[in-house]
């Protein structure tokens, strides 16, 4: 496989194996746009493969050895595409350079001033904010997000500015390719089970990441997660040193702990809206400073503040950027708001890890008023719910019923014992509401049964249980 630093020329005339994933799109859309002749192919249609069509990129549904032109100058692949593949192979049988995803990304970054978000949890959701109010500065940043702003094909623009804001993908170690001018570490958990086997492990790949900054770089980091306090213990004195005159790295806290760098000093949610308030170092401007995230929920204003600490990092003025990041309204599948029938709003979560499913739980009860919260819950892979399938119970114990799904497999295969069961016993012994459905098709007349007027409805998980929204809406309007 190509190493970092590929030739310009193996970007040409690129084929994407997988190009309507969300990644994957986002590369292949940025490429397109700069002048290469993109081609590629994915298991089915979808609006993101329509929105790369209409820049012109040529995409192929199903894979075959047939759909690799004989011009090709590179293959790009991520770590989901399985060794078998046919245009794989035969990319292997005609020499043709294979690239993994991580590198195109960082050849793309190159000469320019990057920024990237790493952590467990709120990497999407950081770089969009990111990405939203630096255009809005016009400052034109060029950015690639792992989920799509407001439209498919959203995640990812070629600007003429300095800026490249890009989300760092620790789950396979693929951020380890990168080297960004300001990094932000947002959380540190044991995720991705079947690349890490440890919180030991989680940390040393991390501790890479962060010795991949820019000498003067600087880390952005959570000064109130447990695993992201470890880490800067863990880098700090090390890295920043002296060296050759130079400090190598600055690293800037944010968060409520009263010792952090930015000090958030009050989150006031406003229903589906939070106003926050922060207390700024001089070297980023000083003073108090308050400004309106357009999400609901505390994790989301955390994450505001760090995207505030990294592009004032960067030399945006932070007083100017504050309000520009308002101007952010949510990422699909964040939350997002999918519309209302008969009294009940119908809201699409991407939660899937515990802690997010918690997260988003809190913020909807804090904009829900006197109306009940109801899931629709889809787990996301054997492996994560072997490993933390009870914690996911205990999280859904937050809702005021909630219906579990079958197991969505996405590029595992099925592991013996391993059920939605696992989360939905958690979920019973700890007091709360829950029905298993092995149907999805039966979910939409299941829950236009339960829900009343002034009900939150939210379909949750990474899969396809995203699908079920429109669904659901459509069952109620009947």
């Amino acid at each position: 496989m190509a190493p970092a630093g590929f030739a310009s020329d193996a970007m040409a005339r690129p084929h994407f194996i997988g190009i309507g994933g969300a990644g994957m799109s986002g590369i292949a859309k940025i490429l397109a746009m700069r002048g290469s002749r993109v081609a590629g192919s994915d298991s089915k249609d979808s609006p993101t493969v329509e929105a790369l069509r209409a820049l012109g990129v040529t995409v192929h549904i199903g894979h075959a050895a047939g759909h690799l032109a004989a011009d090709a100058t590179s293959v790009v692949v991520s770590s989901a595409i399985r060794a078998d593949n046919a245009e794989l192979t035969a990319a292997a049988e005609r020499g043709i350079p294979v690239i993994h995803r991580s590198d195109a990304l960082a050849g793309l970054m190159d000469g320019a001033r990057p920024i990237a978000v790493a952590g467990t949890h709120g990497k999407t959701t950081t770089t969009s904010m990111l990405a939203v109010s630096l255009t809005t500065l016009g400052l034109d940043p060029s950015y690639a997000i792992g989920g799509d702003l407001d439209a498919p094909g959203s995640n990812a623009q070629y600007g003429g500015g300095e800026i490249f804001v890009a989300e760092a993908d620790e789950s396979d170690r693929s951020f380890h390719k990168y080297a960004p001018e300001v990094a932000i570490i947002l959380n540190v958990e044991l995720d991705h089970h079947a690349n890490y086997a440890s919180m030991e492990e989680i940390h040393e790949s991390f501790q890479t990441f962060v010795e991949r900054i820019r000498p003067g770089g600087t880390l952005v980091v959570s000064a109130d997660h447990p695993g992201a306090r470890e880490l800067t213990g863990r880098v700090t004195g090390r890295l920043t040193g002296d060296v050759t005159g130079q400090e190598r790295l600055r690293v800037l806290t944010y968060g409520e702990d009263p010792g952090a760098d930015v000090r958030v000093l009050d989150i006031a949610q406003r229903g589906l809206t939070s106003e926050v308030t922060v207390l700024l170092p001089d070297a980023l401007g000083g003073g108090e400073l308050t400004f309106t995230v357009s999400v609901p929920g505390r994790h989301y204003a955390l994450n505001a503040v760090a995207a505030l600490t990294a592009g004032a990092a960067l030399g945006v003025r932070a007083r100017e950027l504050a309000p520009a990041l308002g101007s952010y309204t949510g990422v699909r599948r964040r939350l997002q708001p999918k519309g209302v029938a008969a009294g009940v709003q119908v809201i699409d979560s991407y939660a899937h890890h515990p802690t997010e499913i918690s997260a988003d739980l809190e913020a909807i009860r804090g904009g829900a008023g006197d109306g009940r919260v109801l899931v629709v819950f889809q787990p996301h892979l054997f492996s994560r719910t072997r490993e933390l399938g009870v914690e996911m119970g205990q999280a859904l114990a937050l809702a005021d019923a909630s219906v579990v799904l079958d197991i969505y497999p996405a590029r595992e295969d099925p592991v013996p014992g391993i059920t939605s069961a696992l989360i939905i016993d958690a979920a019973a012994r700890h007091g709360a509401d829950v029905t298993a459905e092995h149907d999805r098709t039966a979910i939409p007349e299941l829950i236009a049964g339960m829900a009343k007027p002034g009900d939150l409805v939210l379909t949750m998980g990474a899969g396809d249980v995203t699908d079920l929204g429109p669904e659901i809406l459509a069952r109620l309007e009947s």
